[in-house]
């Protein structure tokens, strides 16, 4: 550990690499750096423990730059440890650098992509969880926020949950600098607004000046030495700290310096102080569960079994199986149905309230632990937490999620519960599958692909009990589907998924009264989708007709569409979907209105028929 005197000059070079990356670049946040400078200083230069050489240690401690803005002080405090070269920060915002325009976990040791403010110390709370209940290990996690994302209702999400969990292990290190990104900040250097806020929710909150090096010492000493809640440090700070045609003045919020030389020259020239940061104390294993084995679960055909239902039986059975499964609800797990894993595996099971963004995040941080964390809440709500779930994705992180209770299908409850953009929202998220199985052995089999599956996995599950379809020993993959029925003679094809599948049918056999032979596809899959089953359809029969319980919107239909886009010969498509809103009534009664049941796809189909005896 550096003297006072040192940690000074060391915080002085973090505001001169900074000023210099963003000038090399042309653009960047120097002024939001300098401002946290020497609190980096000092949390590298003896509190911090991490072996840089051994990222995925189990033992070390993890720091999240929540206000991923500052990234040129990342990247400074990267190269005083030794971690890049001179010559790689200079490449900041670069193509092709792995020192990005913000963090991402391009460049070890970040754990997850920051940049979009709020989420930071979410995750940590996720990571501090990990390392009280999962890893079983003495880890500490530390997160640097920015006062303007105090304002981000996800920030208090956390603070209430971190908290109520007792994670003693958790440090957040908040940079009050006054400004943000146009004005002031809501409360601006109101000191004691800031720790009466985090006091009432439950933190240990120390304030403290924020350039004062000996008192940035003693509060993370207090931080480290707190048992039984959490600590926040609240940082009086200037933004821009050290040049005057900067320090603590608006309109520099997200540009270079205008003077970089001179600047730099102000806060005392280039050094080359390295710091050799405290390496993890290796004591202890990474904590592992039992799983005793078992087997998924099945049903009988024509049993009546809702997926919701037969995804709760999967996820237990499948904890039962793996060790490493973990499982976190929105306080609706009655109804999503994680309450059986709950009741299996107490111990891997994490209830995260209502608060979606929250849950998100808590298994963002949880994976990257290397656990393989399930989340469940209504697929309403998860639109809550779609930003999470996009920066999910820009952090390569392997979420499994399950929505329920979607489409006009739920019935009484009314729109408002009624998920009618889950499929276009989710296809969208890079990495993403979206899978939407019709009955009970589907779903189990596709919840243990989702285990074993990179990336955001998405599964809708259903209200309504569906009758089971697919034998318990028949494959059923991500990216399959499955044919329900068929013949050399088929004239048309009916692609379905869910709730529609059933519709489909029921068309089809009313079809078949009338002499007209329909293909019936469940599309279980609608990320990625069975290109090759669908283009078989449109070169065997004159149409398809897609089904939905979704907004016509990004759905199945255009799926479908997408996946025919390259197809020698696509008949004609019409696309069945939810039109317009729907209020509250039966399932069959909104699906009727809706026009995506058994009447709907008869009509449909009959067109096609039309339009061929026209031509």
């Amino acid at each position: 550990m550096g003297s006072a005197d040192f940690r000074r000059e060391l915080g002085q070079q973090l505001r001169v690499d900074s000023v210099r990356a963003s000038a090399a670049a042309g653009s960047g946040h120097p002024t939001s750096s300098m401002s946290a400078a020497d609190l980096i200083a000092v949390l590298i230069d003896g509190y911090l423990h991490l072996d840089f050489n051994s990222p995925d240690d189990p033992h070390r401690d993890h720091l999240i730059f929540s206000k991923g803005h500052a990234s040129p002080l990342y990247y400074s405090m990267l190269k005083a440890v030794g971690e890049i070269s001179d010559e790689e920060l200079l490449t900041f915002r670069r193509f092709g650098s792995r020192l990005e325009g913000h963090p991402t976990p391009r460049i070890p040791p970040t754990d997850v992509a920051t940049g979009s403010l709020g989420q930071g110390l979410p995750v940590a709370v996720g990571l501090a969880i990990c390392g009280k209940q999962l890893d079983q290990l003495p880890y500490r996690v530390w997160a640097l926020c920015g006062d303007s994302e105090m304002a981000e209702g996800s920030i208090w999400e956390a603070f209430q949950h971190a908290a109520w969990a007792g994670l003693d292990n958790l440090t957040a290190i908040v940079d009050v600098n006054r400004l943000g990104q146009t004005r002031e900040t809501m409360l601006g250097w109101d000191m004691d607004g800031y720790a009466a806020r985090v006091r009432a929710f439950g933190w240990h909150a120390i304030v403290i000046d924020g350039h004062d090096v000996e008192a940035i010492d003693a509060a993370f000493k207090e931080a480290t030495e707190t048992t039984g809640r959490p600590t926040v440090v609240l940082a009086r700070t200037l933004k821009g700290k050290g040049v005057k045609e900067v320090e603590d003045l608006p309109g520099h919020h997200g540009k270079p310096l205008d003077n970089p030389e001179e600047a730099i020259e102000e806060l005392g020239g280039e050094r080359e102080l390295t710091v050799q940061v405290s390496k993890p104390d290796p004591a202890g294993a990474q904590h592992r569960f039992e799983a005793p084995g078992g087997e998924l679960p099945s049903w009988d055909l024509g049993e009546e079994v809702a997926t919701r239902q037969a995804y709760g039986e999967a996820l237990a059975a499948l904890g039962q199986m793996r060790g490493d499964v973990v499982a976190l609800d929105g306080e609706v797990s009655n109804s999503t149905h994680s309450e059986l894993f709950a009741k299996a595996h107490p111990d891997r099971y994490f209830e995260m309230f209502i608060a979606e963004q929250q849950m998100i995040a808590a298994a963002v941080g949880i994976q990257e632990r290397g656990w393989v964390p399930f989340a469940s809440t209504f697929a309403a709500f998860l639109s809550r937490a779609y930003d999470f779930i996009r920066m999910a994705a820009i952090s390569r992180a392997n979420l499994r999620l399950s929505g329920s209770h979607a489409g006009v299908s739920i019935g009484e409850d009314g729109p408002s519960q009624m998920a009618l953009e889950d499929f276009a929202s989710l296809r969208a998220v890079d990495s993403s599958a979206v899978l939407h199985p019709s009955d009970a052995n589907q779903t189990a089999r596709l919840v243990a692909e989702m285990a074993d599956r990179r990336g955001i996995t998405y599964m809708r599950t259903l209200r309504p009990k569906t009758p089971v379809r697919t034998p318990p020993d028949e494959q059923i993959r991500i990216g399959g589907s499955r044919v329900v029925r068929e013949s050399e003679e088929d004239d048309y094809t009916i692609v379905a998924c869910g709730i529609t599948v059933g519709e489909a049918e029921k068309a089809a056999e009313a079809l078949e009264s009338e002499g007209v032979r329909v293909r019936v596809i469940d599309c279980y899959s609608i990320k990625p989708i069975d290109a090759d089953t669908l283009k078989t359809a449109a070169r065997d029969t004159g149409g398809i007709v897609t089904v939905e319980d979704h907004w016509p919107e990004g759905g199945l239909g255009e799926a479908v569409l997408s996946a025919l886009a390259d197809a020698s010969e696509t008949p004609p498509v019409i696309k069945l979907a939810v039109d317009g809103m729907p209020t509250s009534g039966s399932a069959a009664e909104l699906m009727h209105a809706a026009g995506i049941d058994s009447d709907a796809i008869v009509g449909a189909v009959q067109k096609l028929v039309e339009a061929r005896a026209t031509a």
